[in-house]
C-alpha cells in the first residue's frame, strides 16, 4: 500500500483517492493493523473504475495478497468540508429514500497539540458506532496514524443513523468539545447513496444491497 500511489497519479479517470490504514482495535484503536487497508477513490467515469477493477496491474496485485475484499459502489447525497483542501464530492448529487441504506464517511486532521483530547473522547466514542442500532459495519481508518483519522460505517437508513448522532449523549458531547477546542485544521463530512456491494468483511457481506435501478 505504501508504493502505491505514485501508480495511482497515472491511472486513467481517477480524480481523487486515499489509501487508508486502520487501527488494531476495530480500526478504531491508536495502534495500526497491518492486515487491513482501506481505497477511497472518486472516478470520472463508472467505465474507468470498471478498467481499474477488473485488469489494473496494481489492483490484481492487491488481489493476489488478500484473503477478502469489500466494496462499495455509491454516489454522494450530501457532504461538506474539505480533504487536502478540495471537497471530492462536490458534484451532482443523489436522492435517497430515509429507509434506505447509507455509508457516512468521517475524516479529520487533527491539531497536533489536540491529539490528546482527540483520542480520550473521540476514539472511544467512535468505537460504539459499530454496536448502534442499525449500523451493519463500521471502520475506522486513517491517512496518517494519530493524526489523520477516519470513520466509515454503513447503516440501515439515513433514519437509523441520523438516531444514533442526535440522540446520543456521548456523541452530541464530542461534537460540542471539537468545536468548542477546534480540535481539526480540516474536516469532511459525506453521506452516500449504496448503490451496491459484493465481497466479504470480518466473514459476512455486511451490505446486502442489490444492485440500484
Amino acid at each position: 500500500m505504501g508504493t502505491a500511489q505514485q501508480p495511482l497519479r497515472r491511472v486513467a479517470g481517477l480524480r481523487f483517492a486515499k489509501l487508508l490504514g486502520s487501527g488494531a482495535t476495530n480500526g478504531f484503536g491508536a495502534l495500526p493493523n497491518l492486515h487491513r487497508y482501506g481505497f477511497m477513490a472518486v472516478w470520472e467515469s463508472e467505465a474507468a473504475a470498471e478498467e481499474f477493477f477488473g485488469r489494473h496491474p496494481l489492483w490484481q496485485q492487491f488481489r493476489q495478497r488478500t484473503t477478502d475484499i469489500w466494496t462499495a459502489r455509491l454516489a454522494p447525497i450530501k457532504s461538506h468540508g474539505l480533504w487536502d483542501g478540495v471537497n471530492p464530492f462536490d458534484y451532482a448529487t443523489e436522492t435517497a429514500d430515509a429507509d434506505a441504506p447509507v455509508l457516512v464517511l468521517t475524516r479529520a486532521s487533527i491539531r497536533l497539540l489536540k491529539t490528546p483530547r482527540f483520542w480520550r473522547y473521540v476514539a472511544p466514542v467512535s468505537a460504539t458506532i459499530a454496536d448502534a442500532p442499525g449500523v451493519r459495519a463500521a471502520i475506522g481508518l486513517g491517512e496518517l496514524p494519530i493524526v489523520r483519522q477516519a470513520t466509515v460505517s454503513l447503516w440501515d437508513s439515513a433514519r437509523a443513523m441520523q438516531d444514533y448522532a442526535y440522540r446520543s449523549e456521548k456523541h452530541k458531547e464530542v461534537i460540542r468539545l471539537t468545536r468548542q477546542e477546534d480540535w481539526y485544521s480540516e474536516e469532511m463530512f459525506a453521506r452516500f447513496r449504496v448503490l451496491s456491494t459484493e465481497g466479504v468483511w470480518d466473514g459476512s457481506g455486511p451490505g446486502g444491497v442489490q444492485e440500484a435501478p
